[in-house]
């Protein structure tokens, strides 16, 4: 018995032994790195726009090698909804946020929030009250007014300069979609152009759009152009001018090249597309955000370009390669 007591002795020493070699040849950098979070949100989940974002910000965080979560409201209306996810992501406790805000000012405040908890946010899409630098680490975006004069100057074009026109606005709050309508007026400034209609809003979705658009028939009717800041409110637009049979008798420039915006483009119900890069957006934005996080100094703006595109250039390098990235 006692010759069996001390083999089992001896047996529990071998194998602690035997944990301890173990430990003690691993190599210190073999632990197990935990892997950093980052959140992204745009400003809705249903637009092809925002799917393209997405899949831009998924490759740059599989090149990171960071774990992403996309999260945001359904409807691009749906202030309260987004502010919810930037709360419940800083309750979370993420590395980093990239975030579209849905209402430059709305945002600002759980941005803020977000810094105070050292949580860097990167701005993307659609600017944001505050200063970069301070209240959030970059703006990742179009140049939107630039988007909007490139708009304006190819209506002018259209046009000759002289033209009734409808600009069917976007949403209230929402900074890029403001920021493409302003420069789109300031280009048609000093030309024979008047506004019959400048002062009124499509609503979140296409659905909603075609319904504003509709409401004013009597206006189209009247109008030899038309402008749209974004992709729901250009295809509402274009839904509505097929049920009143204007399709392609008044000019129509709109904003950003979802398949059905195309396709409108080579029938000629729609003259011009202003495109921007979202597959571009969301990488660099999660490129920035990762480049804040290893502590590297980024740029205040980072513009994405945008081109304007026509029946006539679809078949260039630079609209393919933009098209490309759809």
């Amino acid at each position: 018995m006692k010759h069996l007591i001390v083999s089992a002795i001896a047996s529990m020493v071998l194998f602690s032994g035997c944990d301890k070699a173990d430990q003690s040849t691993a190599a210190p950098g073999e632990a197990k790195k935990e892997v950093r979070k980052i959140a992204v949100i745009p400003k809705g989940t249903t637009h092809i726009f925002w799917r393209t974002v997405e899949a831009g910000a998924r490759d740059a965080a599989k090149e990171a090698g960071v774990e992403m979560i996309w999260k945001g409201p359904l409807k691009e209306d749906d202030r309260a909804q987004q502010i919810q996810v930037v709360e419940s992501f800083l309750t979370q406790g993420v590395s980093g946020i990239v975030l579209a805000p849905l209402d430059q000012n709305a945002l600002l405040k759980p941005v803020q929030a977000a810094g105070a908890k050292n949580i860097p946010v990167v701005i993307i899409d659609s600017s944001l009250s505050g200063e970069a630098g301070k209240d959030f680490a970059s703006l990742v975006a179009t140049d939107n007014k630039a988007g909007g004069k490139l708009a304006g100057d190819e209506m002018v074009r259209l046009t000759g300069g002289k033209a009734k026109l409808v600009l069917l606005r976007y949403l209230e709050g929402s900074a890029s979609t403001q920021q493409r309508e302003e420069g789109f007026v300031d280009a048609t400034k000093g030309k024979e152009m008047t506004y019959l209609v400048d002062n009124k809003y499509s609503g979140a979705t296409s659905a909603e759009a075609q319904t504003a658009a509709l409401n004013l028939g009597d206006k189209l009717k009247e109008a030899d152009a038309v402008y749209c800041p974004n992709e729901s409110s250009t295809y509402g637009m274009l839904l509505a001018l097929k049920q009143l049979k204007l399709a392609g008798k008044i000019k129509f420039i709109g904003f950003d090249a979802s398949p059905p915006l195309l396709e409108a483009l080579r029938a000629g119900e729609i003259h011009a597309l202003v495109a921007q890069n979202p597959k571009k957006m969301g990488y660099l934005g999660v490129k920035t955000l990762i480049q804040k996080l290893d502590g590297v100094t980024v740029p205040p703006m980072v513009d994405t370009g945008c081109v304007l595109i026509t029946k006539d250039n679809l078949e260039t390098p630079e609209v393919k390669e933009i098209l490309a990235n759809q």
